[in-house]
């Protein structure tokens, strides 16, 4: 039971960080990246090439040495983060703020763009970015932890912990709850809304460039793999509320731990639980359980 919680909550992590892109870029600018699983993707081969160059430099194992897996990350999140940016100003900003559902179709093309460029440079391979403590389980009892798996427990709890506090303590975390409360309001208080907007992507983009290269030692790393990884996420927004940043990270950590207990029962049964959860959620609290309905003036 500890083993499949502690693997619940390092899943579920990953599925917060994701959740807590889709917050940034829906309470910003009313609109979702539906490339995120691409950019998660992506996100990992950038880490695995890093990783490798470096390796290579160096000529040595990249097991052990723990800043490479920091460096893999750092530039992934770099990496995703400066994509953002394009992503932002082709497929977001000519239609943010119109009628009409144009955005979602620019926003899958530009994942369909970054997929196709990147399969033409790493190939349909899956690929495994070796742990950075090595393979070796560790044992609490009858329970066994890889040290992946702690050390990506530990690095997503870090950064979910840093980004509440950016929100909360910085200038641009407190711009972007002002834009998200009320766009009009903050531009009338001299805040560069489009600019606003454009860093929520930013920050989006890297947090799923980040989560990639977090979930490639535990996961066979894919240039397909993100799409079930960015639902989850969307569905971890959905199911805490994608009005509110908290909650997006309980629903990731949720659907975590119901993904994890149900596989001790059976593994077939997984994918339905979680999403039988959500159209429950959905049912009882069409906001999520912790979000609340955004009202606009018109």
């Amino acid at each position: 039971m500890l083993q499949a919680i502690i693997g619940g909550l390092t899943l579920g992590s990953v599925y917060a960080l994701i959740a807590l892109g889709f917050n940034l870029t829906y309470t910003t600018t009313r609109t979702l990246n539906f490339a995120q699983g691409d950019f998660v993707s992506v996100g990992a081969f950038v880490g695995l090439g890093t990783v490798g160059v470096l390796t290579a430099a160096l000529g040595a194992d990249a097991v052990g040495y723990v800043w490479l897996y920091a460096l893999a990350a750092v530039a992934a999140a770099l990496a995703m983060g400066v994509l953002g940016l394009p992503l932002y100003l082709a497929a977001i900003r000519p239609f943010a703020g119109k009628p009409g559902m144009s955005w979602v179709v620019s926003t899958i093309g530009f994942g369909i763009v970054l997929q196709s460029a990147a399969l033409s440079v790493w190939g349909l391979g899956a690929r495994m970015l070796p742990a950075p403590f090595g393979d070796e389980v560790f044992r609490v009892g009858e329970a066994g932890f890889r040290s992946q798996e702690l050390v990506v427990l530990v690095l997503a709890f870090a950064i979910l912990g840093a980004f509440d506090l950016a929100m909360r303590r910085t200038a641009i975390g407190r711009c972007m709850r002002a834009v998200a409360l009320n766009r009009d309001a903050a531009a009338l208080m001299g805040i560069d809304v489009p600019r606003v907007m454009a860093m929520a992507f930013l920050a989006s983009s890297a947090l799923a460039g980040l989560s990639g290269v977090l979930v490639a030692p535990i996961l066979s790393a894919s240039l397909f793999m993100g799409v079930i990884i960015a639902l989850k996420g969307f569905s971890a927004a959905i199911i805490g509320g994608l009005t509110n940043p908290r909650g997006c990270m309980a629903g990731g950590l949720l659907i975590g731990l119901v993904e994890s207990l149900t596989a001790l029962w059976s593994a077939q049964w997984r994918e339905i639980m979680v999403f039988l959860l959500v159209i429950l959620v959905l049912a009882m609290a069409p906001n999520g359980l912790f979000g609340r309905k955004l009202v606009e003036k018109v």
